[in-house]
């Protein structure tokens, strides 16, 4: 179980940092009007529709298996967990006397 954990653990990382990079790469909605003027998009390596459409659809497909992962780690974490707390290890105070019992000093009246 821990060695299911720890890879799967591993993937989910990846795919977070591969999600990061993808959109890092991505143009930006203002960046579509250099290429209405001509700035040549038609011989690049995505196509004449630019990256645009590639880039988007597998940050959604790495999304979808980032939030899978998500749920996953969660499901086989759960109650796995011990939270330990100081107040735990506390014992109970000794039972402070009532102010109405004989056994306390007298003051005397002057």
């Amino acid at each position: 179980m821990a060695n299911t954990s720890s890879l799967l653990l591993s993937f989910h990382v990846i795919t977070a940092i591969l999600i990061v990079v993808l959109i890092l790469l991505q143009k930006g909605k203002g960046a579509d009007m250099g290429s209405a003027f001509g700035a040549g998009a038609s011989g690049t390596l995505f196509g004449a529709k630019g990256s645009s459409n590639f880039l988007s659809r597998t940050t959604a497909l790495l999304a979808t298996v980032f939030f899978i992962t998500s749920l996953t780690l969660a499901y086989l974490n759960k109650g796995t967990v011990v939270s330990e707390s100081v107040l735990d290890q506390v014992e109970s105070p000794a039972a402070v006397p009532d102010e109405s019992s004989d056994n306390l000093p007298q003051i005397p009246q002057e």
